[in-house]
């Protein structure tokens, strides 16, 4: 006997299934993460480290933005990521009142070391997979990710159109 699902099971079996994966994936993320650096950052300040690697040379106010937290939150934690050497702040180009941010080469080495590290875990884990399960995951992946962006760019429009009404009626 067949039965049907509904696509709001599959999708909530999606769902239970993607957290279980994220949450695999984090056991295998901090044992890389602890493995590459004497001086291992917090997951505020790998974001920041993140971000920096896609969008450099940035501002502390765009960074703040990006973040969604405070100035001062943001400064004191660019203040951290300088003393460990993992990023540098120059004078910007645009404006002398502005800083800007970068990775540093220390910082650029351990994104990369992490990055190399993360991936053999992940490599040696679906390795053990039969190729159709492997092929399987990588376009579930693609697809995910392209959701998790257009999602994103839907919530950035609707962020800006609400940032017009509020400036239209002020």
């Amino acid at each position: 006997m067949h039965s049907e699902t509904s696509p709001g099971a599959d999708r909530d079996a999606a769902a239970h299934a993607a957290r279980e994966v994220i949450e695999l994936l984090e056991v295998l993320w901090n044992k890389g993460r602890d493995m590459t650096s004497p001086a291992p950052v917090s997951s505020s300040q790998l974001r920041v480290l993140y971000i920096l690697d896609r969008d450099q040379p940035i501002n502390l106010r765009t960074l703040g933005d990006v973040l969604g937290s405070a100035p001062s939150s943001v400064s004191r934690m660019c203040d951290r990521l300088d003393a460990l050497g993992f990023i540098e702040r120059s004078p910007s180009a645009a404006s002398r009142r502005e800083l800007e941010l970068r990775l540093s080469g220390r910082g650029e080495n351990y994104l990369k070391d992490l990055r190399a590290r993360r991936e053999a875990a992940l490599i040696h884990v679906i390795s053990a997979m039969p190729a159709a399960q492997r092929t399987a995951l990588a376009t579930g992946l693609s697809g995910f990710r392209l959701a998790v962006e257009d999602t994103q760019e839907s919530e950035d429009a609707r962020g800006a159109h609400k940032a017009g009404d509020a400036e239209e009626t002020a």
